[in-house]
C-alpha cells in the first residue's frame, strides 16, 4: 500500500487529488455531508486511525499513530496545517458544526480541542484514565462527547463568552463493564449514544448523564452505534458479524 490518501469524483470516477504526507497506513476517512466525494486509503510503515472531513468536502482532518494531526484542503491538497500537541497516537477526530474546531482523541487518555483557521491548539480535556478512541461533537457544536478505554464516556458543554471557547463537565457517563470505542450523539443533541466491549450499547440522557435504556442482544463486542436522522432508530454493529436495529 502506498500511504496516500485519494479523493475521487463518484459520477465520473476521476481522482481528484491526491494526499501525500503520512508515513502511516491511512484505514478511516470521513467527509462532512454536501461533497460529491469519494476517498480512498493506504497503507504505510504505522497505523493511521481517523479522519473527518467538514466544510462540504472541502476539508480534510486525518489523525494518525504518529501522534500527529494534519488538516488539509482537499480542492488543493494542499496540508494548511499540522497539529502537534499529543503524545501518543490520535485514534478519532472530529469537526464543530461549523467546521472552526477541531477535537481530537488520543491513548496518551485527552481530548484536545484545536482552532481550524490558525492550527492552534485551544484546549486540553483530560479526566480519562485510559486511552480516549472516539470523540465527537453534538450537531450544534454545543457539546463534544468522549469515549475511552476506561469504559466511561465524558459529556461537555462549550461556554462561549466572546471569541473565547471553554469546556465544563456536564456529565461522566459510567456503568459500561468494558472498553467504550465509540460515541455518538442524537440530531437534538439531547441524548448519548455509546458502543462497548462488554457487548452493549448504551442510551444515556446527555445533560443528566442519567442511563435511559440498555441494548443488549449482541454476542460480542460492539464497535459502531449510530442514531437516524429523527433520533427514534439507532443501529448497531458488533463483532460477532451482525448489524442490529432497535427502536
Amino acid at each position: 500500500m502506498d500511504t496516500l490518501a485519494k479523493v475521487w469524483d463518484v459520477e465520473t470516477g476521476v481522482e481528484l487529488v491526491s494526499l501525500n504526507g503520512h508515513t502511516a497506513e491511512v484505514i478511516a476517512l470521513q467527509f462532512s455531508q454536501g461533497g460529491n466525494l469519494i476517498s480512498s486509503e493506504g497503507d504505510g510503515s504505522g497505523y493511521q486511525e481517523s479522519a473527518c472531513g467538514a466544510g462540504a468536502g472541502r476539508l480534510m482532518l486525518t489523525g494518525s499513530f504518529d501522534h500527529t494531526v494534519c488538516l488539509w484542503d482537499i480542492r488543493t491538497g494542499d496540508r494548511t496545517h499540522q497539529l502537534i500537541g499529543h503524545a501518543a497516537e490520535v485514534a478519532a477526530a472530529a469537526f464543530s458544526y461549523n467546521a472552526v474546531f477541531v477535537a481530537t482523541a488520543s491513548m496518551d487518555k485527552t481530548v484536545r480541542v484545536w482552532d481550524t483557521r490558525t492550527g492552534r491548539q485551544l484546549h486540553v480535556l483530560s479526566g480519562h484514565t485510559d486511552e480516549v478512541l472516539d470523540v465527537t461533537f453534538d450537531p450544534s457544536g454545543r457539546r463534544l462527547a468522549s469515549a475511552s478505554a476506561d469504559g466511561t464516556s465524558f459529556v461537555w458543554d462549550v461556554i462561549s463568552s466572546g471569541a473565547t471557547k471553554s469546556f465544563r463537565t456536564v456529565a461522566h457517563l459510567t456503568g459500561h463493564e468494558g472498553e467504550v470505542s465509540k460515541v455518538c450523539f442524537n440530531s437534538r443533541g439531547t441524548s448519548v449514544l455509546t458502543a462497548s466491549a462488554d457487548k452493549t450499547a448504551r442510551l444515556w440522557d446527555a445533560e443528566s448523564g442519567q442511563l435511559k435504556n440498555i441494548l443488549a442482544g449482541h454476542t460480542d463486542e460492539v464497535f459502531s452505534c449510530a442514531f437516524n436522522y429523527e433520533g427514534d432508530t439507532i443501529i448497531t454493529g458488533s463483532k460477532d458479524n451482525t448489524c442490529r436495529i432497535w427502536r
